[in-house]
């Protein structure tokens, strides 16, 4: 793991003068090698005016608490968290917030009174374009069951979504994640069985790398009236999404969600908002849509 050196600035110049961070940020995940996060948070930086970076800091599973143990004595100002952690980094932390106790899952880290607290900002990401459409939908099928589903059956549970079913390969894991919220598991082979308005995929199928070319349901599933909602947004138009798209359902890609939890990220670590439609733009451009 390498912390970049933090040294205050000594230019006479300030006008002309590169901006050196005072504080760094970053997001520990495994595979990061297609993250958007690096970009949007020290756009949002510059943007702002907030001397600070914020870098991709590759953590396989058996590295995970090593490298939370090194963040307590590095300069590391706060942490995105992303698969396979968000359940798995609980146990390492200080404090977490009543969103994370509920969901069981972190997206967030920053030190609070000293504390490395855990925060969740998928569930608002989540909710945020649900909310801008028309009506609230009736069912909903949600498909796997780690962090990032934890997130979406607690914001389906605020908006009052209350025919929920979770299909997952575990289906223990399933099973665990429906009781959790008073809804219904399926095995994973009978997902396509399920008549659900809104399908949401929270799981890396359809990622870019070597699940591209993957969707969690099958092309023959979809007809018009039901809404496809992935959280994956690079590529930013899924298999799952296509396919759904093409059916003639409504689509909801990842890259909304992925801005709005952002934003709430940075608001957590500066106090300072991003100009979403700015930061929506900046993302559409890196995925070249």
């Amino acid at each position: 793991m390498t912390i970049p050196t933090i040294s205050p600035s000594t230019s006479s110049s300030p006008v002309d003068a590169p901006m050196v961070p005072e504080r760094v940020f970053g997001i520990i995940g495994h595979p990061l090698g297609h993250t958007l996060s690096p970009l949007l948070h020290n756009w949002g930086f510059s943007r702002l005016g907030v001397r600070a970076a914020y870098v991709a800091f590759p953590t396989p599973p058996e590295r995970l608490e090593a490298f939370i143990q090194a963040v307590r004595t590095l300069p590391v100002s706060g942490l995105s968290v992303t698969i396979p952690h968000k359940e798995a980094v609980i146990p390492l932390l200080d404090a977490i917030s009543p969103l994370c106790s509920c969901t069981g899952a972190v997206n967030t880290l920053v030190w609070e009174d000293g504390k490395l607290t855990g925060h969740n900002t998928d569930v608002p990401g989540f909710l945020s374009p649900l909310l801008e459409r028309e009506h609230i939908p009736s069912s909903a099928l949600v498909l796997g069951a780690g962090g990032a589903a934890k997130a979406v059956m607690a914001g389906l549970s605020e908006i009052g979504v209350g025919n929920v079913t979770v299909a997952n390969r575990d289906f223990e894991r399933a099973k665990a994640l429906a009781g959790q919220f008073k809804a219904t598991a399926v095995t994973w082979e009978r997902r396509d069985h399920v008549d659900a308005h809104l399908v949401v995929n929270t799981t890396p199928m359809g990622m870019s790398g070597k699940a591209v070319d993957q969707s969690p349901l099958p092309a023959g599933y979809w007809t018009p009236g039901r809404l496809a909602y992935d959280l994956v947004y690079n590529p930013r138009e899924t298999v799952f999404l296509r396919d759904a798209r093409l059916a003639g359902s409504a689509v909801i890609d990842g890259l909304s969600m992925f801005a709005a939890q952002g934003a709430a990220q940075f608001k957590l670590w500066t106090g300072l908002e991003l100009p979403m439609d700015e930061a929506k733009e900046l993302l559409a451009r890196a995925l070249g849509t």
